[in-house]
């Protein structure tokens, strides 16, 4: 059974910075991408970053607009980890912020991943 457990939500200003991880316990290497995804009080949950292979061969990123520029998703294959580094939050980026193994599909815009497995989340909140 997968088994995700994020950390390192809180409570920050605006303008702050907080680093999300996603430890993972168990893995199924089925899965080829893992992302960050957010859902804030009476809003759908919505993709955040994530980080996926194709093939099996090296690594790619997308990330949601909102995000670019402030955010930074990464994977440490020796740790087990991915983290979400995220720098100039803003009021708008708080919600429960969720990690998932997932699936890449395609779109005419590019990769999007599909996410299988979840962790329980973790809770961020961006103060003005």
């Amino acid at each position: 059974q997968v088994r995700l457990v994020e950390s390192g939500g809180g409570s920050v200003q605006a303008g702050g910075s907080l680093r999300l991880t996603c430890a993972v316990s168990v893995y199924d290497y089925r899965r080829n991408c893992m992302g960050w995804f957010r859902q804030a009080p009476g809003k759908e949950r919505e993709v955040v970053a994530f980080i996926y292979t194709i093939g099996g061969i090296g690594s790619s990123s997308n990330y949601a607009d909102s995000v670019k520029g402030r955010f930074t998703i990464s994977q440490d294959n020796a740790k087990n980890t991915v983290d979400l580094e995220m720098n100039s939050l803003k009021p708008e980026d708080t919600a429960m912020y969720y990690c998932a193994a997932g699936d890449t599909y395609g779109t005419m815009y590019g990769v999007g991943c599909r996410p299988v497995n979840w962790g329980q989340g973790t809770q961020v909140t961006v103060s003005t």
